[in-house]
Parts: C-alpha cells; structure tokens; sequence
C-alpha cells in the first residue's frame, strides 16, 4: 500500500478510562471516527466510573518513552495528542520524545481534574507543562478552568480574564490556545480561538442539558484528526467543534453520572439530527 493511499496517523499520549467515555478510549473513538489510524501510548491506568476518578496508577516513564518510539521509527505520525500524563516524569519524557519531530502538530488537553473536581494533576506537573510542554505545542485546549490554574502563579488570588489566561498561556511558547467556556455562566457555550495576534474565531454553541464525560478529550483528538486530514488550524478548530457538538448532542447514559459522547453519532439513526453552530 502506498503512502498517499494510507490513512492519516496520530498518536495519543493519554490515561486508559474503563468507561470508554474518556482519556484513550475517547481519543481511539474519535479518531477513527473521523477517518484517522489512532496510535496509543497509555501514560496511566485509572479506577474511574462515569462520575469520577477513584485511582490513579501512572506508568513508568521509561515504558512511556518506549512504547512511543518504537511506533514511532515504524509509522509516519501526521500529528500528536498529549491528554492526561500522570507524572512529572511522564511529561519530560513526552517532551522529549516530540521534540524530535518539531514539524508534527501537536494537540494539548491539560487535563488537570476529573467533571466532578477529582484532581489529576499537582502544581509541580502544571509548572513542568508549563516549562517543558507548552513551548512545544501547536493548540493548547483547555476549558476556563483550566487555563485560569494554568496561568495563576503561587499565592496570587486575583483571576485574569481570559483573554488575559490565553496572552499568558501564548507568552509560555505555545502557538495557539482554544478556550472553551462550558464552565462559563453565559446561555450559550462560548469557544475562542487566540493566536500570535489576537483572536482568531469566536464560535457559539448551543448549551446542552446535563454533563458530558469525555468532551474535552473528544474535542482536541477532534482537532487532532481535523489537521492530520490537512485542514489549516481555524478551519480544523471550526470542524472539530462541530464534531464535538454532535456527539454531545447524540450522548447517552449508560451509569448512574455524566453523560457519554456518541462519537458515532453518524453511524447510527437520529430523530432530529439536531442543529449545528448557532
């Protein structure tokens, strides 16, 4: 089989969900769906249900870097996704794994706590993101929550605006920051796209009822598929949002917390396929 006809590749760096609903199984959903051959390096192993994290065992780095490198010598990567990492040590191996493939977009959900607030990362992993990741990423795709712990140093109370998180965040080295502002008090979900010169698209999204488990990682291996299929940054954003949005309009709930995103929406019949963008 010749190159041209082989799918595009993305790896993911991420923690197993046994749900299914998030971390690696959500990014293995979502890139397939949208036409991708997913790759898998599993940076942790979680006890988690739909409702939260129990447990958290992270994987030896050493192993990280190995299970990495050897797909990697083996298969043409068109793009990486970073997710949860579960150790210091696991986010300076990622580090400098990619940083052998400077020209490999690479997609980050800094996933710092679980939907119901279980804490997934300690303030010494955000500083060594902060230092060791983000100079090296593409898009950044934290929700408000997120990029205000990212961006507020020690013993500092007062919470920038974000626009102010996302000028932070970019001054840390990363190429752009996607907002998301589910977290927001606003009617509708408010996306913001920022780069080198501000903003770069702003989209608007019907609120859903209920909480989603997965949407986050939903949305950035979106992003992730979306470039890997040759789409300039904000048209990628622009679709994997899209994306995102039908599987969170098309979820269901199979336990007794969140919501799961269909990323197969499209394979199955809908009554009403549900409005896009607003």
């Amino acid at each position: 089989m010749s190159a041209l006809a082989l799918p595009p590749i993305v790896l993911a760096f991420s923690a197993t969900d046994p749900t299914g609903g998030a971390g690696l199984q959500a990014d293995l959903l979502t890139l397939c769906s949208m036409g991708c051959h997913a790759l898998s390096v599993v940076t942790a192993i979680t006890v988690q249900d739909t409702a939260g994290v129990e447990n958290l065992q992270a994987i030896d780095s050493d192993w990280v870097v190995d299970q990495a490198r050897l797909v990697l010598e083996d298969m043409p990567v068109a793009a990486f996704k970073v997710g949860m990492v579960g150790s210091i040590e696991n986010i300076a191996a990622i580090a400098e794994v990619v940083s052998d493939y400077p020209d490999v977009p690479l997609i980050f959900d800094p996933v710092l706590a679980s939907g119901r607030g279980d804490e997934l990362a300690t303030e010494d992993m955000i500083a060594a993101m902060r230092e060791l990741l983000l100079p090296q990423t593409t898009i950044l795709t934290p929700n408000s929550r997120e990029a205000r712990r990212l961006t507020q140093g020690e013993g500092e109370e007062e919470e920038l605006s974000l626009p102010g998180c996302a000028d932070k965040i970019l001054s840390m080295g990363c190429e752009y920051v996607l907002i998301t502002g589910t977290h927001e008090n606003t009617p509708q979900v408010i996306n913001t796209l920022f780069g080198p010169e501000g903003v770069v698209r702003s989209d608007a999204w019907e609120r859903l009822p209920g909480s989603y488990h997965g949407s986050g990682c939903t949305l950035a291996s979106a992003i992730a598929a979306t470039l890997a299929n040759g789409l300039e940054l904000p048209e990628a954003v622009r679709e994997a949002q899209e994306y995102t949005w039908q599987t969170l309009n098309a979820g269901f709930r199979p336990g007794m917390g969140q919501h799961i995103p269909d990323r197969f929406f499209w394979a199955r019949e809908m009554d009403e396929p549900g409005p896009g963008k607003t």
